[in-house]
């Protein structure tokens, strides 16, 4: 049977190979690591460490990646409206030689002060200016509640 070989690293550092008869053949350039190698026809590698300490570090410890965190990103209020539901509409800008490419029309948005009764106090939201006219009709208790908004939290 030919010995072929894998070798891995590079020539400044110590390269490892590995030959198919599953012998491990160690490059001269390091000394002290001896490896037990079984390299099946497929060509899956299976190793195991034996002989020498590679250092004096407790390998007892369950070495552990930390958790996963996504990249932080900017904290943006979106563009709905929390009392009516409003949202952004899609349509198309239309050019002179009738030539339509996709738009946004966003809700009209206002940050207001509005006076909350029972609370006795001014609140400050963010809301469509739909929703301060129907404020002004059936009053702040009655859209906050048909919401589902609390208003005591803000």
């Amino acid at each position: 049977m030919a010995a072929s070989a894998v070798c891995f690293g590079n020539a400044s550092t110590s390269t490892l190979c590995f030959r198919r008869t599953g012998a491990p053949v160690f490059s001269p350039t390091s000394s002290s690591l001896r490896t037990k190698v079984s390299v099946s026809e497929l060509g899956f590698l299976s190793s195991q460490l034996s002989g020498t300490k590679i250092s004096d570090y407790n390998l007892s410890h369950s070495i552990t990646a930390p958790p996963f965190t996504p990249p932080l990103q900017p904290i943006v209020a979106r563009r709905i409206c929390p009392f009516t539901g409003k949202k952004a509409n899609r349509a198309n800008k239309v050019s002179f030689s009738n030539h339509k490419t996709k738009k946004l029309q966003f809700v009209n948005l206002q940050y207001k002060r509005v006076w909350w009764e029972a609370g006795k106090r001014y609140v400050k939201l963010r809301l469509s200016t739909k929703a301060l006219k129907t404020i002004e009709k059936n009053g702040l208790d009655a859209v906050a509640k048909k919401a589902g908004i609390d208003l005591r939290k803000e």
